[in-house]
This record gives structure tokens, C-alpha cells and sequence, in this order.
């Protein structure tokens, strides 16, 4: 039995955790008399997780010291520090584990730059496999360390084939070497449930009026100021629509300030974090993507599955390869004027004649469920 460890020390609730969690259950799941799955715990990052890596039969390796606690995770700063903490204070207990334990396969999600400096100065037996997503900032540091490493790496794989092909060309990495590999987003069994067992706080609001939904982290990269402002002026053309906002950030007090600027706080509504959206994404008109960068989105991806229409920023790397280019939903570009305050228009116009988009956008879904990602996976592997 093959050995498989996930290293993914995550801050915060973000789209790589549960790629991480996703992808290690999966392969436990499905493939559980081949491969043997283990997450490594570097500061107590995964605690909360282990009763339920416990029952999908996932292991979790703890580094001595769990000070993940004390880590501040909230901005950019912030989280800047505790990755450069969690780097220093892992490198000896990683390198001592690698050398000790040597397992078949090792593969990086998150800090990825201290196992791969370890493997610029160091012989293992393990194989490592690097994951890149989003927007990889391309600076002298990384470039140089990618490609330093690049022959040594066993694989490496991104959930966007734009951003395969910018590697590629970048000649960061040869093509042989990298390959095209989604992300286990769905799990629809727990999907289907939620959808039956959900507390609607915002009944009210969803009963008055239609409504568009958006979520994720409030943050710059989710470009909500951007949304909050075309949807304002949207308002002053249509008012038969709301707007909920799911998520929480370090841009929630300016999103709410930009709301009441634009005197929209009974019709545009800071939801909050939850931890199930399911029922609203079935209940809305459609969801909005107004992203600076996804890969291609985890919440887009879930809203596609539940039937949600599809309006979505033309912003690197992957909408615009979900939607097949516009054909699977309305994509717009990025943070450009009044161009979302006009495709909204258009999709209140022709609403009623776009339930062939939500048909295929939500056919195009199956790529990202747990089973198809664990099948592509053991490929890599085997």
C-alpha cells in the first residue's frame, strides 16, 4: 500500500483547506485498499478537522509543537507573518519527517516554498508533487526556486488549464511534467443533504423580492466594492432585485460604508459566514462572480450544481474556462464600469430563455466532484 501525505498548512477557511480536505478524503474513500492517506498537522492547523478525517479513514501526522492558535490570520500582513513563522519553526521537524518516514508521495498545497527548498538541498526517496492555483505571483524568488526544482519534482498539477499554459510558456515547467487536474469541489451526497436542512435567517428578504447571491471571503481579490457599486446602479434601474453577500474579511466595515454611500442597505445585505448556502443558491436568480482571480472558484462551481445562473468577471484563471467562453453563463470583464450594472440588465431582459446555459454549466460540474478528482489523481499516481 502506497503512502500518500498532504502537506497544506491553511490559515484560514479557504478554497486550498478544502481542496486539501476534499482531495485527502477522496482518495481514502474511494481508493482506500490502495493507497494509505495522511494530512501532516504543522501547528494544529488541522485540528478541527479530526473527527472528520477520523471517519473518512484519513490520518493526521502532528508536528511536536501547536501554536496555530496563537497565529494572527486576518489580513495581509497578518497571515504574511504566520506563513513566514510556520516556514522557520517546520523546517526541522519537516526535513526530520521526510528523511525518517519517507513516504511514496508528498503533496504541496499551501507553503509549498519549504518543502521545495528542502528538496532543492536535500535526496529523498519521496516523490513530490506540487498543486499551483489562483494567481501565482511570478516574482525572482519563486520563478527562480520553480524552476530550479522543476526537474526534481515527480508532477505537478493545477486545477486551470490558462494557467498550465502560461507555465508552459513562461518556461517555468515543461509540459510533460504538469498536468490538468480540478479540484475536488463537489461532495453530493453532503450537497443534497444540506439542501433539505438549512435555517433561512434571511427568509424576509428572499420572499419579498428575486435575488442574486455572491460569496466568499471579503477580501481584495473577491472585488465585492466593485459588485456593491454596480448593483447600486442597477438598483436605480431595476429595483426588484436584492443582493445577499456571503462571507467574512478584513473588507466588511468598507462594504457596508459603500452600501449606505450609495443608500442601497435595503437591498444590498451582508449575510456573514455560513456554513450552508445551498438552499439559497437554489432559490436565486443567479450568482454573481465579481473575482480579480479564481481557479476557477469553489463557490461557482457549487452555485452551477445547485442551478444558479452563472454571471461571472472574465479575471485569470478559470470562469471563463468553466463557462466555455460565455456559452455556460454571462461572463463580463474584470472591474471594468457599469459593464455588470449592464449584463445584469441583460439578464433580467433574458432570464426566462437562459435555462440551456444553466443546463450545461451545471453538466460541465461533474469534472469537479470527489470521485472524477480521485480518478484523476490515482492517473497521476500510477
Amino acid at each position: 500500500m502506497k503512502e500518500i501525505y498532504y502537506w497544506s498548512p491553511c490559515l484560514t477557511n479557504i478554497g486550498t483547506l478544502k481542496s486539501t480536505l476534499n482531495s485527502s478524503i477522496s482518495l481514502s474513500k474511494y481508493y482506500k485498499n490502495e493507497f494509505k492517506v495522511s494530512i501532516i498537522n504543522s501547528c494544529g492547523e488541522w485540528d478541527n478537522y479530526k473527527d472528520e478525517l477520523f471517519k473518512s479513514g484519513v490520518n493526521i501526522i502532528d508536528f511536536p509543537i501547536k501554536y496555530f492558535k496563537f497565529l494572527p490570520k486576518n489580513g495581509y500582513l497578518s497571515s504574511r507573518f504566520s506563513s513566514i513563522l510556520i516556514f522557520l519553526l517546520s523546517f526541522g521537524p519537516l526535513l526530520y519527517f521526510l528523511k525518517k518516514k519517507s513516504p511514496n508521495y508528498i503533496i504541496l498545497h499551501m507553503i509549498t516554498s519549504l518543502p521545495l527548498i528542502l528538496l532543492l538541498f536535500f535526496k529523498f526517496k519521496s516523490k513530490f508533487i506540487l498543486r499551483i492555483s489562483g494567481l501565482p505571483k511570478l516574482n525572482i524568488f519563486r520563478k527562480f526556486l520553480w524552476q530550479k526544482i522543476s526537474s526534481k519534482l515527480f508532477k505537478v498539477t493545477s486545477p486551470s488549464l490558462d494557467l498550465i499554459k502560461d507555465l508552459i510558456e513562461n518556461k517555468i515547467f515543461q509540459k510533460e511534467n504538469i498536468s490538468f487536474l480540478p479540484d475536488a469541489i463537489l461532495n453530493i451526497k453532503e450537497i443534497n443533504k444540506k439542501k433539505l436542512n438549512y435555517k433561512n435567517k434571511y427568509l424576509d428578504v428572499i420572499e419579498k423580492k428575486n435575488y442574486f447571491i455572491s460569496a466568499g471571503r471579503l477580501t481584495r481579490q473577491k472585488n465585492f466594492s466593485y459588485l456593491v457599486k454596480e448593483f447600486s446602479k442597477f438598483l436605480k434601474i431595476n429595483q426588484n432585485y436584492n443582493l445577499l453577500i456571503f462571507g467574512d474579511g478584513e473588507e466588511k466595515i468598507k462594504l457596508y460604508n459603500i452600501i449606505k454611500k450609495n443608500h442601497a442597505e435595503n437591498s444590498i445585505f451582508l449575510v456573514g459566514h455560513t456554513e450552508n448556502i445551498y438552499h439559497y443558491m437554489k432559490k436565486s436568480s443567479a450568482f454573481i462572480l465579481s473575482s480579480l482571480w479564481e481557479a476557477p472558484g469553489f463557490v461557482l462551481i457549487e452555485a452551477a450544481f445547485s442551478n444558479s445562473f452563472i454571471i461571472s468577471s472574465d479575471c485569470k484563471y478559470g470562469p471563463s474556462e468553466f463557462l466555455k467562453k460565455g456559452e455556460n453563463g454571462f461572463l463580463f470583464n474584470s472591474n471594468t464600469k457599469n459593464i455588470l450594472r449592464d449584463k445584469l440588465v441583460e439578464f433580467d431582459s433574458k432570464k426566462l430563455s437562459l435555462k440551456k446555459k444553466i443546463y450545461y454549466a451545471k453538466k460541465n460540474c461533474k469534472k469537479y466532484t470527489m470521485f472524477h478528482h480521485s480518478l484523476r489523481l490515482k492517473e497521476i499516481l500510477t
